[in-house]
């Protein structure tokens, strides 16, 4: 089976599980991605995320336009991809506001949960990440969208003891 191929299975396979402890949720499987730009910064936040710590993420409006993407709305669901590229959360996103980067609040720093959880933590980081990423760079007056969500479901949520032959599909790692 190809890397691809094998990919679609996994997230088949989470997106039915989720939706069995959710029925409520709709039936079209969400978008998968995971934060940052490494391996290390997808599993780093990934874990901040599933101990409830990280709440809220910050993309640059331009890198978002530059891929064609689409803001991310209110009540749209997501895969947490972890660095592997394996789904580990589903998340619902509850709030955007695009403002510049140096009006990013402290509320928001905090919820994103890096570092000291302060807003000059919060601007370091971000500065260095975007002037290192970002597709058009870093600015102080970049448009910034600032997303809050909630944690729906994580791979830690399914039962780790399944009756024999059934596959929770969890992981004792």
């Amino acid at each position: 089976m190809s890397v691809i191929a094998r990919r679609e299975v996994e997230l088949d396979s989470f997106w039915s599980r989720a939706r069995c402890q959710l029925p409520d949720l709709p039936e079209q499987r969400p978008e998968a991605w995971a934060f940052g730009a490494t391996k290390e910064d997808a599993d780093e936040l990934l874990a901040l995320v599933l101990d409830g710590t990280k709440t809220g993420t910050a993309s640059a409006l331009w890198d978002i336009e530059a891929d064609g993407e689409s803001v991310p709305e209110i009540g749209e669901l997501s895969f947490i991809l972890d660095g592997q590229g394996r789904p580990r959360a589903l998340i619902e996103t509850t709030a955007i506001d695009i403002v510049p980067f140096s009006e990013v609040t402290a509320e928001h720093a905090h919820a994103e949960g890096e570092g000291d959880r302060t807003l000059a933590a919060w601007r370091e980081i971000h500065e260095r990440f975007w002037r290192q990423h970002g597709q058009r760079g870093f600015s102080p007056e970049m448009p910034v969208v600032c997303e809050r969500f909630r944690l729906l479901f994580s791979a830690e949520d399914e039962p780790r003891n399944s009756a024999p032959g059934v596959d929770s599909g969890g992981s004792n790692e």
